[in-house]
């Protein structure tokens, strides 16, 4: 882990939602799922945020030996976003307890405030992470 990674790091990501990832589009496989409106997926809107945390740290990593991974999400979805609109993500750093990361996060979609919370990563060697992984899946 490169200096740097302190709190206050704030980073902003835009995107913009395309049909795949509207409620269907989150398990194709669930009928219920099917006729939900066409709308981003709260599963998609999660997603989004981590990605932007994980851009958000990257340059302070040895990647690829270095990685990030989830270990906590309590996020609010508050409001629809249909495909086509540009959501915007914008997390902020708020501590780093060793290898734990703790964010603040944020999205909006140019007309509300879609989604906010807080999201907890953790720094791992992607080797040993993955060796430890796929071991676990042997064994069951």
């Amino acid at each position: 882990m490169a200096e740097g990674l302190v709190a206050g790091l704030e980073h902003e990501f835009a995107f913009v939602v395309p049909r795949s990832k509207v409620v269907a589009g989150l398990y194709p496989e669930s009928a219920e799922f099917g006729v939900m409106p066409p709308v981003f997926a709260t599963g998609f809107l999660v997603g989004l945020l981590e990605w932007t945390c994980v851009r958000a740290v990257l340059p302070y990593l040895d990647w690829p030996r270095e990685q990030t991974v989830g270990t906590r999400v309590d996020i609010t979805h508050q409001a629809p976003t249909p495909a086509g609109m540009t959501v915007t993500c914008r997390v902020r750093l708020v501590s780093v307890e060793g290898r734990l990361l703790r964010f603040e996060v944020a999205a909006e979609d140019g007309v509300d405030v879609i989604g906010e919370g807080t999201h907890e990563r953790v720094i791992i060697d992607a080797e040993r992470f993955t060796t430890r992984a796929l071991a676990k899946g042997r064994r069951a």
